[in-house]
């Protein structure tokens, strides 16, 4: 009977897990189509090289997985109509220095991109974003599930490319 009981709890996590997603259906369908979403980071997976695992065995599990959590931290990317802001952690291999350090990072505010959108057949969404008015040329693909999880890629000309995984919410509105 005790196993039963473990056996029936373990499911219903499971379960409502699956069950409660980020974001409904309809309101990843609006956020997404009326172009007014932020996409929250939970971890972040760099492109490996030798010297990145051999400081990520270091740091996270002895497994070395090469996901590095962000949770706690906010890290995010906003979008709206009119802009891109993107406040999100680097780890790889950089082609230039940088002399600043505030400069680490994917930190920028766009006013100039191009955005495009691609519907897939089963509902889930391809974005692209080219910010054109900022220092490094880079491009974004977020790759959106109907429950609002998402796939943030990061494709910069002078670093190795980055993964972010995460999952989409509205903007809070100002009152």
């Amino acid at each position: 009977m005790k196993r039963f009981k473990n056996s029936l709890t373990a499911l219903l996590i499971l379960l409502g897990t699956s069950v409660f997603a980020q974001t409904d259906k309809a309101t990843t369908i609006k956020i997404v189509e009326g172009q007014n979403f932020i996409f929250n980071a939970n971890s972040a997976m760099p492109m490996a090289n030798a010297d990145l695992s051999r400081v990520m065995n270091r740091l996270n599990s002895p497994g070395g997985s090469g996901s590095i959590s962000l949770t706690g931290n906010s890290y995010s990317l906003r979008v709206s109509k009119d802009s891109v802001e993107a406040y999100l952690p680097y780890y790889g291999r950089s082609f230039t220095a940088t002399m600043n350090p505030d400069d680490s990072g994917i930190k920028f505010k766009s006013k100039d991109f191009s955005y495009k959108v691609k519907k897939n057949k089963k509902g889930t969404w391809d974005i692209t974003i080219v910010p054109n008015d900022v220092k490094d040329r880079q491009t974004l693909n977020l790759y959106i599930s109907q429950n609002g999880y998402a796939t943030l890629s990061v494709n910069n000309t002078n670093r190795q490319p980055i993964t972010f995984y995460g999952y989409l919410s509205e903007p809070k509105s100002a009152m």
